[in-house]
């Protein structure tokens, strides 16, 4: 009983960060100054259609009915809410009309999902070995050597990183490509090998400072659990460094970098906007850069939305199963 209650419990919160998240999301683009009707009369008459007057009136009535705008506002949020979290329709793209938003979606997200997955487990587990090695023996020569790598990358911003690699080894000594060439059939092996060579420089760009603020939050961990009572117990208990280390330190080590790398994995769905844009990257950050710059609302709604939605779910998976990594945390 009191497990289903604490799964309601969390199930109600999830739900009201979601609609809170969606409802900010529905109202702020509404107080600009961009009008996506409006901007797509404008766009056709740019390619020199003519219509009259009656024709402009009917086009504007389906246009303002397919990207949700008719009705009052209270009207237009709910069919907003409904048609998001019931059919998960964002409805058509206006910068690539009229083409559905969630196509888009598709088509891009296995693009930074790849990039962003791989990279940030790769500097999950460096970063989680390197920072427990590093706290483990702090006096070292290669802790302190590690540490000091790990202070001078964390505080470069990743798309500073990524400019100097495109810089380095795309136009200076031109070993990977300057931006984003994809060649080779589906599913074929040039495809795959494609793929992958065009990533190294957008994933090194993110794997090299996020290293470093994992190898540094482990560390500090690790240097305060090593002095704690229970590791002095089993230090005179006469267990070895090696079982101490991964039978006690790193289990308490690990549970906030766990946490903090399921938010990570949420906040994948908002693309690395910088380093897809350097690179030409065709994954979600570069279809938010297109969103915003062509006004396209339904676009930005669309991927906005499925980020707000994936890092609520992570939180509450967390929230879910972290008493079954960490004994001492109950279901309450």
């Amino acid at each position: 009983m009191r497990l289903l209650r604490y799964i309601a419990g969390r199930l109600v919160v999830y739900l009201l960060v979601i609609v809170f998240g969606l409802t900010i999301l529905f109202f702020v683009p509404r107080l600009g100054p961009t009008d996506p009707v409006e901007a797509m009369l404008a766009k056709v008459a740019a390619q020199g259609a003519y219509m009259d007057a009656s024709q402009v009136d009917r086009l504007r009535e389906s246009l303002a009915d397919t990207f949700g705008l008719n009705g009052t506002l209270l009207e237009q949020y709910w069919a907003f809410i409904k048609r998001i979290l019931l059919t998960g329709d964002f409805g058509p793209s206006l910068s690539m009309y009229p083409t559905p938003v969630m196509e888009l979606i598709l088509n891009a997200l296995p693009w930074t999902f790849g990039l962003l997955l791989t990279s940030t487990l790769i500097a999950w587990v460096l970063g989680n070995f390197v920072g427990l090695l590093a706290g483990w023996r702090p006096e070292s020569n290669a802790a302190k050597a590690m540490e000091g790598v790990a202070i001078f990358l964390y505080p470069i911003p990743y798309y500073i990183l990524a400019l100097v690699l495109s810089i380095l080894f795309s136009y200076v000594w031109q070993i990977f490509p300057l931006t984003t060439t994809i060649r080779g059939a589906p599913w074929s092996w040039d495809l795959i090998s494609s793929i992958v060579w065009n990533s190294i420089l957008p994933a090194a760009s993110i794997v090299i400072v996020v290293f470093g603020w994992w190898v540094i939050s482990v560390k500090a961990q690790t240097s305060q659990l090593k002095d704690e009572e229970f590791i002095r117990y089993a230090r005179l208990k006469g267990l070895s460094q090696t079982r101490i280390l991964t039978r006690y330190v790193l289990p308490n080590a690990i549970l906030p970098q766990i946490t903090f790398l399921a938010l990570q994995i949420g906040l994948m769905f908002n693309g690395s906007l910088i380093t897809e844009i350097l690179f030409d990257y065709p994954g979600l950050g570069l279809l938010i850069y297109t969103a915003v710059l062509q006004g396209d609302f339904n676009l930005l709604m669309g991927t906005i939305s499925l980020s707000v939605i994936a890092v609520a779910t992570a939180t509450m998976v967390i929230d879910l199963i972290y008493p079954l990594i960490d004994p001492r945390i109950r279901h309450r």
